[in-house]
């Protein structure tokens, strides 16, 4: 028995590798906020899944907790964007083969930001064909169909992906840091991007593996909020 409890926790220390440095955000080059004067910006509805972390680090969903942060993230939205120079379009409800069309291009969002991060973000893991190029990912031209039926030049995704160590994940930390091994407990991941929904360009984007903020209640989703848009180009109104 003991030779087993050895054996699978050696397996699981194994996939638990430490983070390289990463960067957090970027723009497309060419483009700048002032490009964005008096355009009309699409805030899709956000993608949002909270959840537990088991043992051995399986993803395993809490409808609650998740409906939960849905709620507070819209709230925190609506207050921070309530001021913006730009007019923010809510996503509209559609059918049939239009709404197809939305759902797959903000799961398309969800890959690209993905593939952003973890084969240009991490400088150690970039693809040789990625190696000192610019900024210069897209969702597709397919995306020209969106600006069509909303009337918006830009469109802006979210993404909030949370899952809580598990008391027996939390003990496993402890039990792998005795060992002298790193194990995370947890994921907080969040991505906030800004597409060119003309040309399916992705003109800026903020994601990080590692976010704060505890996203299901208010103060935390505040702070959460606060890093996914900094630096969005999109800019408050004027004082007045």
């Amino acid at each position: 028995m003991r030779r087993l409890v050895v054996s699978a926790l050696a397996g699981m220390l194994l996939l638990a590798v430490p983070a390289q440095a990463q960067e957090k955000g970027a723009t497309r080059p060419g483009f700048s906020a002032g490009m964005l004067r008096g355009q009309k910006v699409l805030l899709f509805r956000p993608d949002v899944w909270v959840g537990s972390q088991s043992t051995g680090g399986m993803a395993e969903p809490n409808g609650d907790w998740t409906e939960q942060a849905r709620g507070l993230l819209e709230a925190e939205l609506r207050a921070r964007l309530a001021g913006s120079a730009n007019p923010i379009l809510p996503e509209p409800e559609l059918s049939g083969d239009d709404a197809l069309d939305l759902a797959e291009h903000k799961a398309l969002f969800n890959t690209v930001a993905h593939a952003v991060v973890t084969y240009q973000f991490f400088r150690g893991n970039r693809l040789p064909t990625r190696k000192n190029k610019p900024f210069d990912w897209t969702l597709g031209p397919g995306a020209r169909r969106l600006s069509e039926r909303t009337g918006a030049r830009y469109g802006l995704f979210l993404l909030i992906h949370d899952e809580y160590g598990s008391f027996g994940r939390k003990a496993f930390q402890i039990l792998a840091a005795g060992l002298g091994a790193s194990v995370k407990s947890g994921v907080h991941r969040g991505y906030a991007g800004l597409v060119d929904l003309e040309t399916g360009e992705l003109l800026w984007l903020n994601a990080d593996e590692a976010m704060g903020g505890d996203v299901r209640d208010a103060e935390g989703m505040k702070k959460r909020v606060a890093q996914l848009l900094e630096d969005l180009p999109v800019r408050a109104a004027p004082a007045k």
